[in-house]
């Protein structure tokens, strides 16, 4: 009997061959943007999880709120680890953990950078983290100084094999020789930060520095099974009011009475990547808005597909009513019919599924280069892809084929052979309902691309305070024992209109905290505090709302200091910072300065986040880069000038370099990956729903040709036919337009507030997104309305029943 549904089910499908061709095409696009799209999350979903212990694993993290401004710390101060070790039961153990700076091994007579993927940290970090061993013995890896672990790839590219341990790498940066405790395995792509290298710490962390002093370190906690969370929260949070209050460094009770805080927040690994966005997070995390956005876009493109195939099926009716009918007459069941129109519907969605598998999988490359992927398919994918796959035929195939099932099989056979089923597009108000539903994401989905891409133009084009365009920037330059005689060289060259030696760059990662008061005995807080020199503020073209820059006629600029506009603010000075006095550090570090400038507020973090306190103080940068302005006129020969100085003076070392412009581009890298991904989603959603759309209007169009042929040899032009059978569905695209666009307003506005510089919904946004779909709609039906209206009323009328 089941064979028999299904012999009968091809059959039906091949002999419709145009509408089996259109059902399988959209299914096939829309499954395949699905598995695409469910890659892609579950990659996102599955950071940090290769972690044994991943459930019980947390970051501490901090918040400070001071003078009105609220900053998010990845990181805290050091005696936080003390005290979930030795004050909490319900730690199992704590693991600190900070970026190293600057690192340069020693390959053979090659000096190799290692920047962004090596790690100081304590030895516990193989007690917190599920970090396999192929060498050496965790529990002892990092205990003396001077050791390293290192990944099996770095083992392979020092030394050609992973059997390693006892060897040594030569850290150019401070001169030792580091030996090779042990061998790990590669990081997995999916986690929140990535190590080559784990250096051990090299000296005691002193656990007893001032609560208020937050480091470079982030803290991480195992927590024991059941441990309530809050609790935890509760204990490190009084420990640390308890630290505050005996703190030397600050007056705690009139700190609090400000309004301003300390607060440590427990956050589960698994959410960092997705739910993170704080200063000094130890890699680059995502976005889970993306991921709920994209994951509604794969249900709402499935849904498209699915609503092609019901609308066109159902559709269909009056060529498949007679066939209905006579099948009731010779004893067919309803039931029968149900299971025969399924069958079919499943067929539909078996070949589409297969088909949509062979497309993803050829269309991997190309979405892993779009998202930034590396996305594979292999055994593991296989083993939930393929029950997944098939349990998506199974209820798409249901889903798709229950209405026109038990639509068809509803029809009464005496009414059927009469003539008498309501035929076409009139009268199908399910139908109707579906074309809006289908019209309205279309139309949501081409507003918010169209909002996505307004940000990032106005991102691209807002002024940041810097300029960015036409700097130069060479790196490796702290290799240079007088960095300082390159940068004069430099300047010499025509087409160098000014240069500057340092690490704190605008569009740098390069974030250091110091301790900043506005005064002696007044509290202070952790601020962004960047070393330059005197020709910093003219080469950034930054522009001083108040005082001067630093100038080499002035000696008494060594203990000078600039600051920045939100600064000003957060200390209390109004428009009389010039002459105040600002110090840093604490106990016997403490250092006096006097302002001498106010810069206007510049973007140096995300669009995302707001301007934050930041002070600028001649000094030395051991991290220094060389940033050159120059003139853009005759480049090429100006970099081989460049490039020669520099061979000239650094005869050893790579020339390196990036444009500061192309460095900015780099932080909103993920959103221009973002939006040419929902562009080419979203074009795939139109091309879905045109082509139910084209598949409606042939088939109305079909059904009325008898109509049309009357009205043509009563004189109705072409224009009048044309617009008979199209006003019907352009009216659906106008409903669908009054549903999708305040729907899509909210949404976006909500999206938008997650940058603090945003450009607003622009009111021809909508309406574009509007006029669009009406003309694609009206090109789409079109095709086949021409095509009706321009036959021979003749034939059509002595071809009718």
């Amino acid at each position: 009997m089941i064979r028999n549904y299904f012999k009968t089910a091809l059959h039906s499908l091949l002999k419709n061959k145009g509408f089996t061709f259109i059902n399988i095409l959209g299914l096939a696009l829309g499954l395949a943007i699905c598995l695409l799209i469910t890659f892609y999350v579950v990659d996102e979903l599955s950071y940090d999880r290769y972690n044994i212990k991943h459930d019980g694993i947390y970051r501490v993290n901090t918040d400070l709120k001071f003078s009105g401004t609220l900053s998010q710390y990845a990181i805290t101060a050091l005696p936080v680890a003390h005290v979930l070790k030795t004050e909490c039961p319900e730690a199992e153990t704590a693991v600190r953990i900070t970026p190293a700076l600057n690192i340069r091994f020693k390959k053979g007579d090659e000096i190799v950078r290692e920047d962004g993927a090596t790690f100081y940290c304590e030895p516990t970090i193989f007690n917190v983290f599920t970090l396999p061993m192929l060498a050496g013995d965790p529990k002892t890896a990092l205990k003396e100084p001077n050791s390293v672990v290192i990944s099996q790839s770095m083992a392979q590219k020092y030394f050609n094999r992973t059997n390693v341990v006892g060897e040594t790498l030569f850290l150019v940066t401070d001169s030792t020789s580091h030996k090779i405790t042990g061998v790990m395995e590669d990081m997995p792509a999916q986690s929140h930060f990535r190590a080559n290298f784990l250096l051990a710490t090299g000296h005691p962390i002193d656990d007893s520095a001032p609560w208020n002093r937050l480091t470079a370190f982030a803290t991480y906690v195992l927590v024991k099974p059941n441990t309530n969370i809050g609790r935890l929260e509760a204990k490190l949070n009084a420990a640390m009011q308890k630290g505050l209050q005996g703190s030397s460094t600050m007056n705690y009770g009139k700190f609090t009475a400000g309004g301003n805080y300390f607060k440590l927040g427990l956050m589960p690994m698994t959410e960092i990547h997705l739910k993170s966005n704080r200063v000094m997070e130890l890699g680059t995390n995502g976005n889970g808005q993306y991921v709920y956005i994209f994951s509604a876009v794969a249900v709402f493109i499935l849904l498209l597909a699915c609503i092609n195939f019901m609308n066109l099926s159902t559709a269909r009716s009056a060529n498949r009513a007679r066939e209905v009918g006579v099948r009731k007459v010779l004893g067919s069941s309803r039931k029968h019919l149900i299971f025969q129109f399924l069958a079919e519907s499943l067929i539909v969605t078996f070949v589409a599924a297969i088909i949509a598998m062979l497309l993803a999988w050829s269309l991997l490359p190309a979405f892993n280069h779009l998202s930034n992927k590396e996305l594979i398919i292999n055994m593991q994918t296989a083993s939930w892809l393929l029950p997944t796959l098939l349990t998506i035929v199974v209820v798409v195939g249901i889903l798709a084929g229950s209405y026109p099932a038990f639509f068809l099989s509803a029809f009464q056979p005496i009414n059927v052979l009469k003539g008498k089923i309501a035929t076409g597009f009139k009268g199908g108000v399910f139908r109707s309902t579906l074309v809006v539903f289908q019209f309205a994401i279309s139309i949501f989905l081409v507003i918010g691309t169209l909002v996505i891409y307004n940000q990032l133009n106005y991102i691209q084009n807002k002024d940041l305070g810097f300029n960015r365009n036409q700097v130069l920037i060479l790196n490796n330059v702290n290799t240079l024992e007088h960095p300082e005689i390159l940068k004069q060289e430099i300047k010499r060259l025509p087409g160098v209109m000014n240069a500057t030696l340092t690490s704190f760059l605008p569009t740098a990662n390069n974030k250091v905290l110091n301790y900043v008061s506005p005064g002696e005995n007044k509290a202070g807080q952790s601020t962004q505090f960047w070393r330059v020199d005197n020709d910093y503020i003219s080469t950034m073209g930054m522009q001083m709302k108040a005082g001067r820059g630093f100038s080499e006629e002035f000696k008494t600029d060594s203990l000078a200091m600039a600051i920045n506009e939100t600064a000003g603010k957060t200390f209390g000075y109004g428009d009389n910072a010039i002459g105040k006095t600002i110090t840093t550090g604490m106990g016997k570090d403490i250092k006096k300065y006097h302002v001498i400038g106010v810069v206007k507020d510049f973007n140096f973090s995300s669009l995302r986040d707001n301007v934050t306190p930041l002070v600028m103080a001649l000094d030395n940068d051991w991290l220094a880069r060389l940033s050159i302005r120059v003139n853009t006129r005759n480049l090429p020969a100006l970099m081989a000038q460049i490039e020669k100085t520099w061979k000239t003076i650094a005869l050893n070392e790579h020339f390196e370099y990036s444009f500061m412009d192309a460095d900015f581009d780099a932080l909103y890298r993920t959103e221009q990956r973002m939006g040419q991904l929902f562009i080419l989603f979203t074009g795939l959603a139109i091309a879905i729903a045109c082509l139910g759309l084209f598949g409606l209007a042939a088939y109305a169009a079909e059904q009325r040709t008898r109509e049309i042929g009357i009205r043509k040899v009563l004189g109705a032009s072409v224009a009048a036919i044309v617009g008979m059978l199209s006003k019907d569905f352009i009216r659906l695209v106008g409903i669908s337009f009054l549903v999708a666009a305040p729907l899509a307003w909210l949404v976006m506005s909500k999206w938008l507030q997650g940058f603090a510089y945003r450009d607003n919904i622009q009111w021809w946004v909508v309406i574009l997104a509007g006029a669009g779909a009406l003309f694609i709609a009206f090109a789409t039906i079109g095709l086949q309305s021409f095509k009706a209206a321009g036959a021979n009323p003749v034939e059509s009328l002595r071809s009718g029943d």
